[in-house]
């Protein structure tokens, strides 16, 4: 059987911790910078970990992260 192909766009976007949770980026942080106070930038500039509804999905687009 052929290996799988990890998804383009997702290997660009998902990153697997240590322990296998998913880790995604924030969104809304790139435009329309004016209003957002300093405090609501900042944390948006962290990753997170991926809510667990979708992080099956996920891993399956990216199988050799």
């Amino acid at each position: 059987m052929p290996k799988m192909k990890t998804h383009s766009g997702a290997k660009k976007r998902f990153k697997l911790s240590k322990n296998g949770k998913v880790i995604r980026a924030h969104a809304n942080k790139s435009h329309i910078l004016t209003k957002k106070n300093t405090k609501r930038k900042r944390n948006l500039r962290k990753t997170s970990v991926a809510d667990v509804t979708n992080v099956k999905a996920v891993k399956r687009l990216i199988p050799y992260k």
